[in-house]
């Protein structure tokens, strides 16, 4: 079969689809994405209402050259497609006691802050300088090559310093170890949740998470995240990839042990040369008409309770991104991972656009994405289990001075864990897939390239190497390299 009649079949529209679908259309593949939703992009998706304009799923990129990469392999420049803006500062974090103070990554800064509560800088260096050796030897083996692959020069490199690191501990234990100041200790802790895991069982390699956003920032796409989605599809039509969405894929066809296309549900069947999975790898077993064993409630990453709140006046104090502390932290995760249920005094994520872009709300509005971390239970969320869950969330940011906006809202709408399970088939809405618990979650995720069945691929947040909008990115350069390499 020549090369340029060679079809590559993506199952699921999401950020890691997309990518990999523009990649092998790049290398001449014949590229067909089938999407079950109605839009493309999975969770990182819009909702309008009102004239207020939201973001439903990440807030915020960063390692922007992941990005630019992508659109480089495409032969365009990012720049003549989107306008990214930095975000100074980064975060504003606010504890229950009143203390608040503005996370930046220029180190003038920030410094001043970290010797204000700590006395010195020392701990939080030494901090920053485990991340980095972390990344140092993981930005071009773990992050760049698949699960198995066998080791070259710079992965024995890696393996060989590894043991030094003392990466293999607890993560707060360790950030417990640099920091005193019970404010530095909490705000540290909260980087294991950017992954959906608790930073009381996660390793202490995932210091690899604040190294990266010191280094490579916090960063906010004009128009919204959504405009990303935007820009990939315009290359992917641009270059004849079909794109159809409200599309379901039924099954996954195979013949003798390869992967032969996909059966959509209504029955039309669709021939390919490769098959790749873009939706949660816990569904793979079932498209392939296997037994699917569904992923246990102990290993699921958290979830997440979002609420999208459109209120008619601004709001004072606030900064893009915001974070409101809980009490007491150890209690929030025992809660979350112990009795599995929304903490009763939870941590709020506020995301405030309009503070950055004032187009996304109606003059003299707010634009508001609320987000607490939940379990991912697969329990029902009706109205009462969201209407408790929203009396702690404002409980809390009323507790920490928040403005009173209940008297201002124009617009809500609530984005549930159920709704994720819905919608994206994420085992009880875990939004990571695993968690990251322990060495061998945080760094065996499931392989981009399916065992036992040739020509089957698996691509996005619940694939090696994790989840977050710049590993997505990563994981379809992986399998491009990988389907270019096993597949001619």
């Amino acid at each position: 079969m020549s090369r340029n009649t060679r079809h590559a079949v993506v199952i699921g529209g999401g950020l890691g689809g997309l990518s990999i679908a523009l990649r092998l259309a790049v290398r001449g593949w014949r590229v067909t994405v089938w999407e079950q939703g109605p839009s493309f992009g999975g969770k990182m998706n819009r909702w309008t209402a009102a004239g207020f304009r939201f973001d439903t799923g990440p807030s915020l990129i960063t390692m922007p050259w992941v990005f630019e990469e992508l659109f480089a392999f495409a032969g365009v420049r990012m720049q003549d497609y989107l306008e990214t803006a930095a975000l100074a500062p980064v975060a504003r974090y606010v504890y229950p006691d009143g203390t608040t103070f503005h996370y930046s990554t220029s180190m003038p800064e920030l410094l001043p802050v970290i010797r204000g509560l700590e006395g010195n800088d020392r701990g939080f260096f030494e901090f920053m300088r485990l991340g980095a050796r972390i990344y140092a030897l993981s930005k071009d083996t773990f992050l760049r090559r698949p699960i198995g692959a066998p080791p070259d020069r710079k992965a024995l490199g890696a393996l060989r310093h590894a043991p030094v690191l003392r990466g293999w501990g607890n993560y707060q234990q360790t950030v417990n170890a640099y920091f005193r100041s019970a404010e530095l200790r909490q705000l540290y802790g909260r980087y294991p949740t950017y992954v959906g895991s608790s930073p009381y069982r996660s390793p202490a390699t995932l210091a690899i998470i604040p190294f990266i956003e010191l280094v490579f920032g916090g960063w906010y796409i004009r128009g919204g995240l959504y405009r990303l989605v935007e820009a990939l599809c315009g290359l992917l039509e641009a270059r004849g990839v079909a794109l159809r969405a409200d599309s379901p894929v039924e099954r996954i066809d195979t013949r003798g042990g390869r992967a032969s296309g996909v059966v959509l549900r209504g029955g039309e069947r669709l021939a390919a040369d490769v098959v790749v999975m873009n939706g949660d790898t816990s569904r793979t077993d079932g498209l392939l008409g296997e037994r699917a064993a569904e992923m246990p409630v102990d290993d699921r990453s958290l979830s997440g309770l979002v609420l999208l709140v459109g209120v008619k006046r601004r709001l004072e104090g606030l900064e893009h991104h915001n974070v409101y502390f809980s009490r007491d932290y150890t209690e929030e995760f025992r809660q979350l991972f112990d009795e599995r249920r929304v903490p009763e005094d939870p941590t709020v994520y506020v995301n405030v656009p309009s503070r950055t872009e004032p187009s996304v709300a109606p003059a003299g509005g707010e634009t508001l994405f609320l987000m607490v971390n939940a379990p991912a239970t697969g329990e029902t969320w009706d109205a009462a289990r969201i209407g408790a869950a929203r009396k702690s969330i404002f409980a809390r940011l009323r507790a920490s001075g928040f403005p009173e906006i209940e008297g201002d809202i124009v617009v809500e709408h609530a984005v549930t864990p159920q709704t994720l399970s819905d919608r994206f088939g994420m085992p009880g809405g875990a939004i990571y897939g695993h968690h990251s618990h322990g060495w061998r979650n945080a760094f065996f995720r499931p392989a981009n390239r399916r065992r036992g069945c040739a020509g089957l691929y698996c691509v996005g947040g619940s694939a090696h190497p994790g989840g977050g909008t710049p590993m997505v990115l990563l994981s379809a350069k992986i399998v491009e390299e990988l389907i270019t390499r096993h597949e001619g």
